[in-house]
């Protein structure tokens, strides 16, 4: 922890208060849209859809215009002030459509801020120890999520689990959210400067990275999302009340490995652990007929073991941070909005057994892919063994 910049350590208290207030939101929307709104899962796989496209595929433009003109603080601050003024209005949705425009909004507030912020963490790295200075702050993340939770949890349980409940929590995230922006604002120094405004942001020595990150958006494009999970709980009969605990169960074990699969990164190489995060992820949709509980953990691993391993490998090997962050959230916006309308269309009209046996078999194709790219061209490149 000593060589983590007191800077890093202020940032994970921003994405922890964010993340708690992100957390009481998706913890209950897909039941939200579902049984309170009586929409379908496909109109949730719609809303998950934009708000997921929206959340990455302008990370693109800020990295760019981050990188191009050194506008990092500023677009750190502003995204989590979005954030933080759109997640309580969903109290006042009743229908799916507006509910699709809030999270749009919430989520554009943190495509401002995602690759600065990303960026930003990257420049305070010390001993080049990437993995484990995103690791911590995955931790931090996390455990803001896992908070959020408990509190949904706590509030179904000592005062009532009915709709108005999820009216009210969902306008108490504005709380949290203030905070996180006021940490952001007061306390989080701005980035040193490297480019001038004349330099070329688009680095043809970046272009190596891409395989690897398109590798990696074929596998979210089909892995499910925590929200399909939460639905699947709920379908198999959980109470309102226990679906906070799966999602405690995920947050709790994200937050116990993150900074430990952040150090692992550093030591046998991002794809090795790329590579055993995509086991964790094909695992998690095989236990979801199995054992939701340990499917929600395995999808905690996943999680964590990837985008640390990923982001860790833009900060290590990028020349233009900013800009190719962005890239990468792009292309997670592109494939993973897609995945959710795909997967929600199958579940919908297919059922969910075959929306599962998609799921898996594309993932199972970008795992021997990646495995065959690391053996010929990835390992002798950028092993660090």
């Amino acid at each position: 922890m000593k060589t983590i910049d007191k800077n890093v350590i202020y940032l994970g208290w921003v994405s922890y208060f964010t993340d708690m207030s992100s957390s009481m939101i998706t913890t209950l929307l897909p039941v939200f849209v579902v049984y309170v709104l009586h929409e379908g899962v496909d109109k949730l796989g719609i809303i998950i859809a934009i708000a997921t496209f929206i959340s990455y595929a302008f990370r693109v433009l800020f990295g760019y215009l981050s990188d191009r003109y050194q506008i990092v603080k500023p677009f750190v601050v502003t995204g989590y002030f979005i954030s933080a003024l759109s997640k309580p209005l969903l109290a006042f949705s009743h229908t799916y459509i507006s509910v699709a425009l809030l999270r749009g909004v919430e989520r554009m507030g943190k495509a401002i801020r995602s690759a600065s912020k990303d960026s930003l963490i990257s420049s305070y790295v010390k001993n080049k120890e990437d993995g484990k200075t995103f690791g911590f702050h995955k931790t931090m993340d996390i455990a803001g999520e896992l908070s959020g939770a408990f509190i949904v949890f706590l509030i179904f349980m000592y005062i009532a689990k009915d709709e108005h409940s999820i009216r009210v929590i969902f306008e108490l995230t504005l709380i949290p959210g203030l905070i996180a922006t006021f940490i952001a604002l007061f306390f989080v120094k701005d980035a040193p400067k490297q480019l001038s405004k004349t330099q070329n942001v688009v680095n043809k020595e970046d272009y190596k990275l891409l395989p690897v990150l398109f590798i990696y958006f074929g596998f979210i494009f089909f892995i499910m999302s925590d929200q399909f999970f939460i639905l699947k709980a709920r379908n198999e009969g959980f109470s309102l009340a226990t679906i906070p605990l799966f999602v405690i169960m995920l947050t709790a074990v994200q937050t116990l490995v993150s900074y430990y699969g952040g150090i692992l990164s550093d030591k046998i190489g991002v794809i090795r652990v790329m590579l055993l995060a995509f086991i964790f992820g094909i695992v998690s949709i095989s236990m979801m007929n199995v054992n939701l509980w340990l499917a929600f953990a395995f999808l905690g691993f996943f999680t964590v073991f990837s985008l640390n391993a990923i982001r860790a490998y833009i900060s290590a090997y990028a020349n233009s941070k900013g800009f190719v962050f962005g890239v990468f959230y792009g292309g997670v916006a592109v494939f993973s909005a897609l995945g959710a309308i795909v997967i929600g269309y199958i579940w919908k009209n297919y059922g969910f057994e075959n929306a599962v046996l998609i799921s898996e078999a594309g993932m199972g194709v970008m795992f021997l892919t990646l495995l065959l790219w690391w053996s010929i061209f990835e390992k002798p490149r950028y092993s660090r063994t």
